[in-house]
């Protein structure tokens, strides 16, 4: 698994959000946005990561930065996690997981003691340009949005 650094272009990637509205890289060029993957919509380390991009929405937002959640779940799955906890950015779908793989957030992790291929959590931030400006593999959740905040911040 080859994991991206500052510096390198991110891959690009075309996925639906909750509503079935596609969402691009290509679209996105000109703004800087966090893309966060995640295994799975309401299970209890992804909810602590989304909780916590919602919590500093405001700061973010204020940055003109945009946060877009990525898991292999369906949109009706999103749908719901979004209202549950009352998310406010988009969640994207990846199920094939060419995208997560693409960024290095797909392959072998040792979960439990034992080598599994799961979806890796992990974090980036990705400028104007297309360019990844800072990455994060395997964040522990509680906190990290405000690290992805305070980085961005420099």
């Amino acid at each position: 698994m080859s994991r991206l650094t500052a510096g390198a272009p991110a891959p690009p990637f075309s996925l639906p959000d909750h509503e079935g509205r596609l969402v691009t890289s290509d679209s996105l060029l000109g703004r800087r946005y966090v893309l966060y993957f995640y295994p799975a919509d309401d299970t209890p380390g992804c909810t602590v990561e989304a909780c916590g991009f919602r919590d500093e929405m405001a700061d973010f937002t204020g940055l003109g930065v945009r946060i877009l959640g990525v898991s292999p779940d369906p949109a009706a799955s999103h749908v719901a996690f979004r209202a549950k906890y009352a998310l406010e950015f988009d969640l994207l779908s990846d199920p094939t997981t060419t995208t997560m793989a693409a960024y290095g957030a797909y392959g072998e992790k040792m979960l439990y003691g034992k080598t599994v291929v799961g979806v890796i959590r992990s974090t980036f931030v990705v400028g104007p340009t297309g360019r990844i400006e800072h990455a994060w593999y395997g964040p522990r959740t509680q906190g990290h949005a405000a690290r992805v905040r305070a980085a961005i911040q420099g």
